[in-house]
Formats: C-alpha cells, sequence, structure tokens
C-alpha cells in the first residue's frame, strides 16, 4: 500500500526547495497537483505547480463532490482559493506521493486517504531566519509585494500555533538550518517508512 508524504511548514521554510531535491533523490515519488484560483506566477505551469482554475470551475468540483478540501485566503489582491481534488491522480495501491500543503489541507487529507496512508513531514526553520529568507526571495522578483510577504508571514504564525501542530499530531519537526542534512533526514523517514 501507498503513502502520501506530505511536506508543510510555514512560508520561507524552504519547502519548494526540499520538494524539488526529495524528488531527484526519490523519482518513484509522484505528485499530487493542487487546484488555484490565483494567478499565475512567473515561471509557473498550469498542470505543473498547479492547475490554474477560475472560481466557477471550483464550484463544478465542489457540486460533484470531489473537493477533497480546499482553504481561502483574503490576499491583498482578493481571495484565493487553493484545493485538493479527486480527478484521479492518487492511486494507493501502485504508488507514493509526496505533496506540499498547509496543516489544515494535511489534515482533510488524512481524513479522506486515512490516517496510516498520510505521513507529516513538518519543516520548521527559526522565524528571524525565515524573515530574511522571504525578504531576499522576494527582492529578486519583478514586482515585490512586501505586503503580501507580511501577512504570509503573520498567518502562519496562528496556522502553526503549538495548539494547531498538537491538534494535528504533529510532533516530529525536521529543521531545515542545513539544506543538505535536513533533506537527508527526510529521506530517512521516507525510506523508514518503506521498510
Amino acid at each position: 500500500m501507498g503513502k502520501i508524504y506530505y511536506m508543510m511548514g510555514k512560508s520561507s521554510s524552504g519547502k519548494d526547495t526540499l520538494l524539488k531535491e526529495l524528488k531527484e533523490a526519490l523519482p518513484r515519488l509522484k505528485s499530487i497537483t493542487p487546484y488555484t484560483t490565483r494567478p499565475r506566477r512567473d515561471g509557473e505551469r498550469d498542470g505543473v505547480e498547479y492547475f490554474f482554475v477560475s472560481e466557477d470551475t471550483l464550484s463544478t468540483y465542489e457540486r460533484q463532490g470531489r473537493l477533497i478540501e480546499q482553504r481561502a485566503y483574503n490576499t491583498v489582491h482578493g481571495i484565493w482559493r487553493y484545493a485538493t481534488v479527486d480527478d484521479g491522480q492518487v492511486d494507493l495501491k501502485h504508488a507514493d506521493y509526496l505533496v506540499i500543503g498547509t496543516l489544515e489541507s494535511y489534515g482533510r487529507i488524512r481524513e479522506y486517504y486515512g490516517l496510516d496512508n498520510v505521513v507529516p513531514l513538518y519543516i520548521e526553520v527559526e522565524d528571524g531566519e525565515r524573515l530574511k529568507r522571504a525578504i531576499r526571495r522576494e527582492e529578486v522578483r519583478q514586482a515585490p509585494d512586501y505586503k503580501e510577504l507580511c501577512r504570509r508571514f503573520l498567518a502562519d504564525s496562528e496556522d502553526y500555533s503549538e495548539e494547531n501542530l498538537l491538534r494535528y499530531g504533529i510532533t516530529r519537526r525536521i529543521q531545515n538550518h542545513d539544506g543538505t542534512r535536513c533533506l537527508e533526514e527526510m529521506i530517512g523517514e521516507i525510506q523508514h517508512g518503506k521498510l
């Protein structure tokens, strides 16, 4: 039986980089591409990072009972929705999966696919270091959006509070001070789950 390895953590904790490196190190892990109503960012491709869809499309999936989980964020650009849709991407009888998401989406995915089939990989970085990373990343964008950076940073404190982590059963933390060591720890966690 396959598993869904669910990577999560506050913004700028290195999740995107770790996801790429884990996929290179463990190419057998498949992806689950989420859906979003937010605009595509520079370098993103439809169907790769996300399926970029309209509000109407997400509403249709919801009416069809195919929405596994959905989150809405009130950003400075309006409401952006993110969702996981039961669209045939997941076959736990034949594959393992690696995805990135939020703590709340982890909980819903776990409810949908079962506690034993979803393994949390919680990445943690000290807040001051995360803020520095976020600012450096924003500085190189064509149109830096510091308001959105601040909104995400502050929202993370609430979303990933100790109370919420415990409510979802997250006790293990993988520190990302050293990317190589963090990657090795995650690979070990995944390989241990498949012994």
